[in-house]
């Protein structure tokens, strides 16, 4: 397991996402180990962010490709939580699943056909640097990027029973800005247009919308507005967040929302809104499953699948019309916590499903 070795390197760099020169400080040493692997790096430089990495293998026009997508952002800002450390069975650190671990596994797979005198020809390599705070930037390059690609494989963390991703929910965020009028509320209480109260009329109308048999939710995350006791409100803003499972729920939620913002619940109160989906729905299909079979095939062993709820740049990918699983990284927990982990058992599973699936394809050209 010396690619652990490999894995502490890039944990003891903190690369929150707004600790630009930590992401780039990381991109270098990946730079580094996929040009060992003949890859040829292009640098989508950025000035507030990390800069983004693409990665190419030579590849025929006529031939299918792969896209192997990660990210090299972390959650922690600098300072909070940097230390890698290991035991029997686990290793800890910022990354270590959500997803430094993920992109060790597919580089210790590319190395293990490197070792084997294999081609690598017809996969490429994708790391963004601003996942964690929701792929901002990197979403429009990916959707871009996407659209040269047969497949793709996303490397977040697997499942408990190493089960691979099929679908995520979509996931937007909003914001609704209400304008009242302030008043005293002792002496002209009626001249008020109290924010506050239609703020109040709007969280109970979104909050409605949430259709959980549909998988559909809507939160109202954050809720300010006021000046004080004595004063009619005149401002108040909700921030909230809607998750979905198929397109026809994100219609119905919008519609409504514009609905909801519209209306004033409140006499003279004014609201506007601001946000918009973040990434849209992966939903599961056909062909994700036909996969699955095929990759169930190629490796003789059993593969579970499932939909999750939190989303990733899989979504961004398979909303261009890309095969697209998730879920090839190793097994972890706690991620986002001080407590993140990632099984040991999980990175040798798991790099030799990627090696067996990546040889298949590049002698195949297909899966």
């Amino acid at each position: 397991m010396t690619y652990l070795n490999d894995l502490e390197k890039i944990i003891s760099v903190n690369s929150y996402t707004k600790n630009s020169a930590g992401v780039n400080q990381v991109g270098q040493i990946f730079d580094a180990w996929f040009e060992k692997l003949d890859f040829k790096t292009t640098l989508y430089k950025r000035k507030h962010i990390g800069h983004h990495r693409y990665y190419t293998s030579p590849s025929n026009s006529n031939e299918k490709k792969i896209l192997l997508l990660g990210h090299i952002d972390t959650v922690f800002p600098p300072g909070k939580f940097e230390n890698f450390a290991q035991d029997d069975a686990w290793v800890y650190g910022p990354g270590v699943c959500d997803m430094k671990g993920g992109n060790i596994v597919f580089l210790e797979a590319l190395r293990e056909l490197k070792k084997k005198n294999i081609l690598i020809k017809n996969i490429d390599i994708l790391l963004v640097s601003d996942e964690e705070t929701g792929s901002d930037d990197s979403k429009y390059l990916t959707a871009e990027l996407a659209k040269k690609y047969d497949y793709c494989f996303v490397y977040e963390a697997a499942g408990p029973s190493l089960e691979l991703v099929t679908g995520r929910k979509g996931v937007g965020t909003f914001f609704i800005d209400i304008q009242g009028k302030a008043s005293h509320a002792g002496n002209h209480y009626s001249l008020g247009y109290d924010a506050n109260l239609e703020a109040s009329y709007k969280l109970q109308e979104l909050v409605k919308l949430t259709n959980l048999q549909e998988g559909t939710t809507v939160n109202v995350g954050k809720m300010e507005g006021g000046i004080g006791a004595n004063t009619i409100s005149p401002h108040a803003h909700l921030t909230f967040e809607l998750r979905y499972k198929n397109s026809d729920e994100k219609k119905r939620v919008l519609k409504s929302i514009d609905e909801i913002v519209k209306k004033s619940y409140v006499y003279g109160t004014i609201s506007t809104l601001d946000g918009g989906i973040q990434r849209d729905v992966m939903q599961t299909s056909d062909a994700s499953l036909s996969l699955i079979k095929n990759i169930e095939r190629i490796t003789d062993t059993s593969i579970k699948s499932e939909e999750r709820g939190g989303v990733s740049d899989a979504n961004v990918v398979s909303a261009c019309g890309v095969i697209t699983l998730d879920g090839f990284g190793p097994f972890g927990d706690g991620d986002h916590t001080i407590h993140e982990r990632a099984s040991k058992e999980s990175f040798v599973s798991r790099i030799e499903l990627s090696k067996n699936l990546l040889e298949y394809f590049i002698k195949n050209n297909d899966f």
